[in-house]
Parts: structure tokens; sequence; C-alpha cells
């Protein structure tokens, strides 16, 4: 069947459907054959029947005339029990009973057989049904004899009829199913046209959607969504490799710069200043691929489906730990602990970014806190810096976003520390926003944590 997978989807689709129908009409039409045979000697065994009982009527009331009134057509004898014929029809047999000796013993009562039809003059096969009649005394059984010879007929006429219209019906058939499973393929094809153009860059990425409402049209509308979603995700993948080389360029030419100015002056270069500087700068190169490696993680759909580490993380010590690093932090311990379930390291981090962000921008005052709040715990920053608009309050939180007034680049920022809060909380099932603060200027940024139960 090798030669099958050659042919096209049209082909094969139209070999499917002629074999379907061939077999479908072959199998009607033997169906219809044998359902109108057996029709048909059904039919004869119930003439023949009708009329050997009123022959019986007539012999049980002593009415019985000879010859016998019947159809021309039909044989019908009277039969004594010795083989003798009493009476019968026009053109039936006075002297050999229709069926033998044997045959009539093996008869019941309103019981019939087939009989060649040369036996009692007629053309074909013959009905026999045997139907007993007369007193006890002397019982006498009817015969009668109906030819089938029309009925057969009319069954090999249908045969032939059926033969004959079988193949240019098939042809017929086959020739609309070309038809119409082209027109159903038609929707298909402008899809493969439409993805060649895509994959040649002769149009956007947008295949045709068929106004069908069927399969083919769902089938269009979700490539036209996986397109987009593959466009976006390149598109992004674009942006993040631009701003990663643009963010990852800075540092290198500062180290490129003093490493060339100490070849050229090596007597004038105070190597330990060197030195500081160059670690400097590879710190925040560390901190910058740090940051790169945990966002492309966080763009793998495996990545993204992992949860956190689990374990119990009081809230009130891990802030404490974190802000033992800076000075200048406001924090004041809870009197209650406040636990949630997650990775610590993680949390740890999301707190820090927010502190490193708001010391960056702060004027005089960062303030920690952590509250309970319902089912949630709440985390809050708070620095008196110039505080954010609030239409870009949420633009923030994308990579490498700066904003072009006091909060724009600045020594350290990179632009990836919201965006990584933002995954981290996502991780754990929280939610990461900013507020202005009352009295203004000044930002907020409060951290939503689902309490451990």
């Amino acid at each position: 069947m090798s030669w099958v997978r050659r042919l096209s989807l049209r082909a094969r689709l139209l070999l499917v459907s002629v074999v379907t129908l061939a077999l479908g009409l072959a199998g009607g039409g033997m169906v219809l054959v044998a359902t109108m045979h057996f029709t048909l000697q059904r039919t004869a065994t119930s003439e023949a029947l009708e009329t050997a009982r009123a022959v019986a009527g007539l012999v049980d009331s002593g009415t019985l005339s000879d010859p016998v009134p019947a159809s021309p057509t039909v044989r019908v004898q009277v039969v004594a029990a010795d083989g003798s014929i009493v009476a019968g029809s026009a053109g039936a047999d006075r002297l050999t009973p229709i069926l033998y000796a044997r045959e009539r013993s093996a008869l019941g009562d309103g019981e019939g057989m087939y009989i060649p039809g040369y036996r009692i003059g007629l053309d074909g096969r013959a009905r026999v049904v045997a139907v007993m009649a007369g007193p006890v005394t002397s019982r006498v059984t009817v015969l009668v004899a109906r030819p089938t010879q029309d009925l057969t007929q009319s069954v090999d006429l249908l045969r032939t009829t059926l033969l004959v219209t079988f193949l240019p019906l098939v042809g017929l058939l086959a020739l609309v199913s070309w038809r119409l499973v082209g027109a159903a393929l038609r929707p298909v094809e402008s899809l493969r046209a439409g993805a060649e153009d895509i994959t040649g860059g002769a149009r956007p990425g947008r295949l045709p959607v068929p106004d069908s409402g069927d399969e083919i049209h769902r089938l269009a509308v979700t490539l036209n969504d996986m397109l987009h979603r593959l466009e976006t995700a390149r598109a992004r993948q674009r942006a993040f490799v631009a701003d990663a080389a643009h963010e990852l360029r800075s540092p290198l030419t500062n180290m490129r710069t003093e490493l060339e100015v100490s070849q050229l002056l090596p007597d004038d270069t105070d190597w330990p200043a060197l030195a500081g500087d160059l670690l400097t700068d590879v710190e925040r190169l560390s901190r910058l691929v740090d940051d790169l490696l945990l966002l492309a993680r966080a763009d793998d759909a495996t990545t993204r489906a992992l949860p956190p580490k689990s374990e119990e993380v009081e809230l009130g010590q891990l802030l404490a730990e974190v802000a033992a690093r800076y000075p200048a932090i406001e924090y004041e311990r809870p009197a209650v602990p406040l636990r949630v379930t997650g990775d610590r390291d993680a949390l740890a981090r999301v707190v820090a970014n927010l502190l490193d962000n708001a010391v960056r921008h702060a004027h005089a005052a960062v303030r920690l806190a952590v509250t309970a709040d319902g089912a949630y715990r709440k985390i809050t920053v708070a620095d008196d810096g110039p505080g954010i608009p609030a239409a870009d309050r949420t633009r923030v939180f994308d990579r490498f976003t700066r904003l072009d007034d006091g909060r724009a680049r600045d020594a350290g920022g990179s632009g990836l520390g919201l965006a990584i809060v933002r995954e981290l909380v996502r991780r754990h099932h929280g939610t990461v926003a900013l507020k202005g603060t009352v009295p203004p200027p000044g930002l907020t940024a409060e951290v939503r944590l689902p309490a451990t139960p």
C-alpha cells in the first residue's frame, strides 16, 4: 500500500470516499435483491395458501365443483388418501398428483415446498402448498401450485439493473466527491499558500481565515494565535538580547578603557585603585549576568511551571536580616510571627531589590515594614524620593525600563530589579504594586504573599 501514501491528500480522500461508496452501494444492492426475493417468495406462498384454504372450505361445506375454480396460472388438485385425484382445476393433471406420495406425507397442514415446474407443465419453479380438508373418515389433501417464474423475472430484472448502473453511478459519485473534496480542501490550500508567503517574508505573519466557521476556520484562528505568540516572543527575545548587550557594553567599555590607559601609562597607574575599579565593574557584570539568567529561566515555560522551594519563612526575621545590610533603613520587627511558605533566598532578593531601588532614589528616609493583611502578609518599602507618575507604575516592571525623571539611569541600575521582583513574587503566587505616598512626594512598593495556614 505504499502507492497510496504517495498520492495527494485530495486523491487519498477521493479513493476512500469512492471505495466506501462502492462498498455501500454493493452491500445495499445485495440487501435490496435479497429482500425483494424473500418478499416475492412470501407473496407466492401467501397466494397459494389463500387459494388452498378457499378450496378446503368448499370441500368441508360439500360444495366443491369439478373443475375447481382457480386462476389460469394456478394448478389445484384435491387428492384422496390413496393418491387418486378427486377434483382439479382447469389445466391440472387428473391422473398424477402434483406431489409424490413421500412428498405429501412429508408436508404438514399449511406447509409448502418448491418443485420443478416441468412436472406440472410450467416453466421455472413452482411453490406448492398442502391443506387438509374433509371429514376425519375421508380426509383429502388440497394441493395448490403457484408458478414463481414471473417473480423470479422481477428479481433478475432488479439485479441486472443494479449491475448495469453500478459503475456509472460510482463514476458519477466519484466526480461529485472530487469536486466536493476540492472545495473542502481549498481553505487548506489557502493556509498552505499563506504559510509559504510568511516563510518567504512576502507579507506579515497572518494566515487567511475562511468564513466557514468550521474546523478549518478554528484551525486558522489557532495558528494565527500561535504565530502572534511566536512573533511576540521573538520580538521580546530580540529586545532582551539588544538590551542585555547594551547593559554589558558599559562595564566592559570601562574595564577596557582603564586597562588601555594602564598599558599606555604604566608608571603612573595606581594598580590597587585600578584593581578596585575593575572589581567593581566585575561585580556589576556578575550581578547583571545573574539577573539575566534568572529572567531567561523565567521565560522558559517548564521553569515557570515549577514552584519555588517550599519552606516556612518568618518574614519578621527575614526582613530584619536584609535590613541590617542598610544602616539608614527604618524597620521595626512585628511583635508576632508572620509566616509564609516559599523560597527564603528568593524572598530575601525581592526585599533587597526593593530596598536597593528605594535607597538609590530616596532623599532622606526609607521605611520597611511587614503586616498581616487577612489571608496575606504585606511587605511595604516606602521612600521619600521623587516618586513615579501613576501612568508609569506598571511599565517600570518591564525589563530594562528606566524613566526620564529622577529614577533614570544612575549608578548601579540595570533596569532589571523590579522585573525580577515581579517574577519572583509571581512564582510565590503573590502580587506587587507601586503606590504614591501620602503626603507626596515618594513611592511605596507593596508585596502581598499568601500566609502560611
